[in-house]
């Protein structure tokens, strides 16, 4: 296999994690007696401009169905964060009425129905069926179709270019990095701005969070590759913000090469430079992964087993992709968790991948009264202790998995 966006050749395991199917393809119950397609899901390091990536096996069309189950209003606290990105973005860069915000994976219209609200035109580039028809129903002009240069030109054609792109945590999701990227500098207006929101490779590999490694996520990005593939395709990074969404995430903004440098924040080198001295670009940085993530597969299946044996009930809350990994990688089945909840009615009453384990409402949890809820979704941890504290009515208990198994106060 080659890099991804050198083109060089790799040689180079992060970690592999077995077989499993797309994180995202739920199943109906009549899947339930069809075998399931499962893919490689190995990850991948390029020693020369140090991108980690998975080895690429399935499709795009195969992991961003029409009925594409991920939305992203169901989360509050998420929904919090896109509501103070566009009054920050708005004050940052003087947007008004006669501005156009342009977010790229628009999903059901989370982000831009702020935007929406504050009277700016907006744009949503969704390829996913399900969430740009949620997304139209608030109202949200939306073009239902992958991103890229084509599309970029065709949309620039129609003067449709923007003065801020948004994309939150779709960088990862591309398997052409390149072509992606260019669009932005295609699309946007010679003075204007794009942000991309992604998962920090440092905080993946410092807290052991091998679970976000699903068939979606093609990359998992450093500031250091990052940088170097948006120079080589049209855009320069300008500045760069930490988050503590999914884990540990960035912030980067970036503006077209060609449009004359901005004032370049220190915290960009600053970054860079904490990178180097972490040692990103050095094989040894992604030596150990592999060995702790098998700790956290062998806790969590000895804790479930252990907790069987004592007569312990063990449900599950989160459909999330992330739980799928966790679940498909240990051998989990529906004979250590029942069940889990998921807020999501597009995901109540199917299955997960792999585990096929069931996926109900809230009231189940209520019913069945666990004396253990594992927490798949663990970044949304607060957010869910607080909707479930009644457990602890009748002595229940929440669990996350990782970085490392633990009971959660």
């Amino acid at each position: 296999m080659k890099c991804r966006h050198c083109n060089a050749e790799l040689s180079k395991v992060f970690i592999d994690l077995g077989s499993a199917p797309p994180s995202n393809a739920y199943l109906i119950h009549e899947q339930l007696s069809v075998p399931e397609k499962r893919f490689p899901l190995k990850v991948m390091v390029c020693d020369a401009c140090w991108l980690v990536q998975t080895e690429n096996y399935s499709g795009v069309d195969e992991l961003f169905s029409s009925d594409y189950a991920y939305f992203s209003s169901y989360s509050s606290t998420w929904l919090a964060h896109a509501k103070r990105y566009v009054t920050d973005m708005i004050a940052r860069f003087k947007l008004d009425a006669e501005s156009l915000v342009a977010e790229v994976a628009a999903n059901d219209g989370y982000l831009l129905q702020y935007v929406k609200e504050a009277g700016i035109p907006s744009l949503g580039i969704e390829p996913t069926k399900s969430t740009a028809s949620a997304a139209r129903r608030k109202g949200i002009d939306i073009v239902e179709s992958f991103f890229g240069v084509k599309l970029a030109e065709k949309l620039a054609e129609d003067g449709k270019s923007a003065n801020l792109m948004v994309a939150n945590n779709v960088l990862a999701h591309v398997p052409d990095i390149n072509d992606f990227v260019s669009g932005f500098a295609v699309l946007l207006k010679p003075e204007g701005v794009a942000t991309f929101e992604f998962q920090h490779l440092l905080q993946i590999v410092s807290q052991n969070q091998f679970d976000t490694i699903y068939h979606e996520h093609y990359s998992y990005l450093s500031m250091t590759s990052v940088s170097r593939i948006f120079e080589k395709n049209g855009l320069l990074v300008f500045d760069v913000e930490k988050l503590p969404t999914h884990g540990g995430s960035l912030r980067v903004f970036a503006c077209r090469k060609d449009a004359g440098p901005r004032e370049r924040s220190s915290r960009v080198s600053d970054l860079l430079s904490m990178e180097a001295r972490a040692g990103v670009m050095t094989a040894d940085y992604y030596k150990c992964f592999q060995a702790r993530a098998d700790k956290v597969k062998n806790d969590f299946l000895a804790f479930l087993i252990e907790a069987r044996k004592k007569g312990k009930k063990t449900v599950g809350y989160g459909a999330a992709a992330k739980g799928n990994t966790l679940l498909n990688y240990a051998g989990v089945r529906s004979d250590l968790i029942p069940f889990t909840v998921d807020p999501n009615p597009a995901k109540q009453g199917k299955y997960l991948p792999g585990s096929r384990i069931p996926i109900v409402e809230e009231d189940r949890i209520k019913a069945l009264q666990p004396d253990y809820v594992v927490i798949f979704p663990w970044n949304l941890k607060e957010e869910i202790m607080t909707q479930l504290s009644y457990i602890k009515q009748w002595g229940g208990k929440f669990v996350t998995a990782v970085p490392k198994l633990e009971e959660q106060p």
